[in-house]
């Protein structure tokens, strides 16, 4: 078997490029882009959009991350279909002609989500280490944090968890050498160049410099995630009143 199927397309008078990589016998990774950037993600956006509105018969799920859209598959019925064909080489010919029906790579009106934040104090306690980190006091970081326009890249590590570019690089900050048991559900943090709000209590290693009352995680509705990937988030600084009065109403 193939360890990787790199695929050239010709398109509206450029060259698409993409990688198709196995994952186990049931599933592949696509892809699109190998560094971190709007424009391996808008490719990502332009694969997931399509799926999403002509989702292929043998697909089961499709998962988007930064650079990559993974493809899960019934390896059991490819083998059935693909007449002693290997599952990863009978599923790389049928992506070749997925990928030549994509539209241009074009912008999406992404929904902008404003997201509330009480910072500082108990619900961050970090915030006082970012500023030293950077040179700034605490309330400088809380302008910058909040006056940034930011995208989701994706969705992962928890039920709802956003990783979140577009921060400045004023406010960046390591990972903690040693990372919490348990960071309560909503709390928003900083770990190198990222931004992110922590869906559930679960343990993490960001820098914590304050909380939402907003739930980014609710099983119980239709769409569990309040954020998706493509959309664009702000962020508005709210006093501890104001964080009290939000979190009865959500309630």
């Amino acid at each position: 078997m193939k360890l990787q199927l790199t695929i050239f397309i010709a398109k509206a008078g450029e060259i698409m490029e993409y990688t198709v990589h196995p994952l186990g016998d049931n599933a592949v990774l696509i892809e699109l882009g190998n560094e971190i950037s709007e424009d391996a993600h808008l490719k990502v956006q332009t694969l997931t959009a399509f799926l999403e509105k002509h989702p292929p018969d043998w697909m089961i799920e499709y998962i988007p991350a930064y650079t990559t859209v993974t493809i899960f598959y019934n390896p059991f019925e490819f083998y059935q279909l693909s007449d002693g064909e290997l599952p990863f080489d009978f599923i790389c010919s049928l992506i070749k002609p997925l990928m030549e029906e994509l539209g241009e790579n074009k912008a999406m009106e992404a929904r902008i989500v404003e997201i509330p934040v009480c910072y500082g104090g108990e619900f961050g306690p970090d915030l006082n280490y970012v500023a030293e980190h950077n040179g700034l006091t605490p309330d400088e970081v809380i302008d910058i944090h909040s006056s940034g326009s930011y995208l989701v890249y994706m969705i992962g590590f928890a039920p709802g968890f956003p990783f979140i570019g577009g921060m400045s690089e004023q406010i960046a900050a390591p990972r903690r050498d040693t990372p919490r048991l348990k960071i309560p559900e909503r709390t928003v943090g900083i770990a190198g160049m990222q931004t992110g709000i922590y869906p559930i209590e679960t343990p993490g290693g960001w820098q914590l410099i304050g909380r939402t009352p907003v739930k980014l995680f609710r099983p119980m509705d239709e769409s569990p995630t309040l954020l998706k990937a493509g959309d664009k988030i702000k962020f508005k600084p709210i006093s501890l009143e104001e964080y009290h009065h939000w979190e009865e109403t959500e309630q």
